[in-house]
C-alpha cells in the first residue's frame, strides 16, 4: 500500500522516451523504489518491453555483478523496439556507469535509483535528468494516513518526520525503526561506503551536526566542539565528513545571502536535515526541539514547493528564508510561537529595513493571527496545505 506520488510523476513523465539517463536519487528509505514502481506501472499501460532489475537483491547482484554482465543481460531479454530498462541501486555493481551509458545509445530507456549525489554526476555528467525524491511532506502524509486509516497530527510530524515506512508502526517500534534507520544510512553506510577510520571522530561531528538543524554553523564551528574530545580531528576533515552527509541527502545546506560586498557568506552555512527525526532521535527524556525542527519543516515544504532558499542578512538582522520562485521573492520568518513579547519583537524586528516591494511573511504553529499592515502571519496548519506562496 502507497499513494501515488504525483508530484514527482508529473517531473519524470516528459523523459519516459528521452534517452537521457533517468536518475531518481534522494535520502536512502524516502521512496524511491516505490517511485520506480509506479513509473514501471505507467510503461507497462503502453508496452511490455521492460526489464526490472533490484541490486538491492543478493540473487540478482551476485547474477549481474559487472557493467559486462548487465548489458548482456538487458541484450538477452529485451525485445524489438524502445526497452524501458529499469535499475534499482545500480551503483552497487562494478563499472556500473560505462553500462548505462552504453544501454542509452542503443534504444533503451534508462532509468536509475541511488541514495549518493556526487557518484551519479561525476559518474553520467551531461546525459541524465536527475528527480530528487524527499521524505513525505504534510500533504502526503495526510493522504497516506488516509489510506492507513490512522491519524497523524501535525505535532507527530514535526517530531517525527515523514519517511514513509515508519507511520505503519506506534510509538516504541516506530522508534526502533526510525533508529535503525538512522544507524543503517547514516552511519553504517557512509562508514563503509568511504572507508572512514576514525569511526568514533565522525559518529560524533554527525550527532553534532543532526543536533544543529536550522543553525548557522561553520567547519571551524564543528572542528572548535569536536577537538576537545578529538585532539586529532582537522578542519579539512570535519569538511569531508560534512561533505559525506550532504552527498547522502541526510543534510542540506544554504549558505546566508548579504546585502554586503560579499554577496555568499562562503564559509559558514545554515545546516537542514533531511528528516527532523535525525534530532528527535537524539532527545532526551521527550525535550524535543520544537522550535528548530519547525523550521526545518518549514524549510523540506518550501523546497517541494520548488523555492531556491537563502539565509537574508543585511549585516544586522538575519532572516531565516529568502525564498525565490519565478523572479519572485519572499522573506520568511518562522518561530514556534510569537505569545512572548520578545520573541515577537525579535521575529518581527528583521522585517522593519525592509520595503513593502517584496512580501515578508511569518510562519507559526500559534492559532492567534500576528499579521500586520506589512506583514502577513500564517499559522503553520494553513502553511502545511498551500502549494504555493503566490496567493497569500
Amino acid at each position: 500500500m502507497m499513494i501515488k506520488r504525483e508530484h514527482y510523476l508529473k517531473s519524470i513523465r516528459p523523459f519516459y522516451d528521452s534517452d537521457l539517463i533517468k536518475i531518481i536519487t534522494g535520502i536512502r528509505r524516502s521512496g524511491k523504489s516505490v517511485i520506480l514502481d509506479q513509473v514501471i506501472n505507467e510503461i507497462k499501460e503502453k508496452t511490455d518491453n521492460f526489464i526490472y532489475l533490484n541490486f538491492e537483491d543478493k540473487k540478482i547482484k551476485d547474477k549481474i555483478n559487472n557493467g559486462d554482465l548487465l548489458i548482456e543481460y538487458v541484450e538477452n531479454n529485451r525485445k524489438e523496439g524502445k526497452c524501458y530498462v529499469f535499475l534499482d541501486e545500480v551503483q552497487v555493481i562494478d563499472d556500473w556507469s560505462s553500462a548505462v551509458k552504453t544501454l542509452r545509445l542503443h534504444n533503451n530507456s534508462v532509468f536509475v535509483t541511488g541514495s549518493n549525489s556526487k557518484e551519479f554526476t561525476k559518474e553520467l555528467s551531461g546525459r541524465y535528468v536527475s528527480f530528487q525524491v524527499r521524505p513525505f511532506v504534510y500533504k502526503e502524509i495526510k493522504e497516506y494516513a488516509k489510506e492507513l486509516n490512522i491519524e497523524v497530527p501535525i505535532i507527530d510530524y514535526i517530531v517525527w518526520g515523514g519517511f514513509p515506512k515508519r507511520f505503519e508502526f506506534n510509538n516504541e517500534a516506530r522508534n526502533v525503526y526510525l533508529k535503525d534507520l538512522e544507524n543503517t544510512i547514516v552511519i553504517n553506510d557512509l562508514i563503509n561506503r568511504y572507508k572512514i577510520k576514525k569511526v568514533d571522530l565522525f559518529k560524533s561531528l554527525v550527532n553534532f551536526v543532526l543536533q544543529s538543524n536550522s543553525r548557522i554553523i561553520s567547519a571551524k564551528s564543528i572542528h572548535d566542539y569536536i577537538k576537545h574530545s578529538h585532539e586529532s580531528c582537522s578542519i579539512n576533515t570535519i569538511i569531508k565528513y560534512i561533505d559525506y552527509l550532504e552527498e547522502a541527502y541526510i543534510i542540506e545546506k544554504i549558505k546566508p545571502f548579504s546585502t554586503k560586498k560579499k554577496n555568499e557568506l562562503k564559509y559558514y552555512y545554515k545546516v537542514y536535515n533531511e528528516d527532523v527525526a535525525f534530532n528527535s532521535l537524539k532527545c532526551i527524556d521527550g525535550r524535543y526541539d520544537l522550535t528548530h525542527n519547525l523550521e526545518n519543516i518549514v524549510y523540506n515544504e518550501l523546497i517541494y514547493m520548488g523555492y531556491n532558499l537563502n539565509v537574508y542578512s543585511d549585516g544586522n538582522n538575519e532572516i531565516d528564508f529568502l525564498a525565490q520562485k519565478d523572479n519572485k521573492k519572499y522573506y520568511i520568518q518562522v518561530a514556534y510561537s510569537l505569545e512572548d513579547e520578545k520573541t515577537y519583537n525579535r521575529e518581527f524586528r528583521p522585517f522593519a529595513n525592509l520595503d513593502n516591494t517584496n512580501k515578508k511573511i511569518i510562519i507559526t504553529n500559534d492559532e492567534i493571527d500576528y499579521s500586520t499592515s506589512t506583514v502577513v502571519h500564517i499559522k503553520l496548519k494553513d502553511f502545511l496545505e498551500l502549494d504555493s506562496l503566490d496567493n497569500i
